[in-house]
């Protein structure tokens, strides 16, 4: 079985798939009668023509390393954030897109209070919590029209620590 190594989550590696959504470094404001910091602007957000911005919650069931990658997804009309709503980690997977079928997957593992926004149309696996529980805000679009296309892989991926 073909394996990837996880590697940490950062911003500069992340960068072609989306955004590191993380209270990291100094804030960009302080507000609040100086006792709040604010991190401006960490994703870009793109909820495509005739669509809007949806919050939902979803709750996720634990996955454990190794895991077998076996499909991957995208969402051609929009763009998708993942806020853990606890302090646990969670796995990302992503894929580039090599002529409209996904590319050799890369494993990012989060660090507590790390959140992600897949750029629209990017390859990447199911939302899969390292530990419980598996609560994340989703920030992405609703609106009419197919934003879901899934491709299951030829072969799996073993993706370990």
């Amino acid at each position: 079985m073909r394996e990837i190594r996880t590697e940490p989550l950062t911003r500069a590696a992340f960068a072609p798939f989306g955004d590191v959504i993380e209270a990291a470094g100094a804030p960009e404001k302080i507000i609040n009668q100086g006792l709040c910091g604010r991190y401006h602007d960490l994703a870009r957000l793109d909820f495509g023509p005739g669509g809007r911005a949806g919050i939902s919650v979803f709750d996720a069931a634990p996955r454990t390393l190794p895991y077998q990658l076996d499909m991957v997804e995208r969402h051609p009309e929009g763009s998708q954030a993942f806020v853990p709503m606890s302090l646990a980690s969670f796995l990302v997977i992503v894929a580039p897109d090599a002529g409209g079928r996904p590319g050799t997957p890369r494993a990012f593992v989060t660090t507590p209070g790390q959140g992600i926004n897949l750029l629209r149309g990017t390859w990447h696996g199911v939302l899969t919590p390292l530990s419980a529980p598996g609560l994340f805000a989703v920030i992405d679009r609703i609106g009419d029209g197919a934003n879901l296309e899934e491709h299951w892989l030829d072969a799996p991926w073993r993706i370990t620590g």
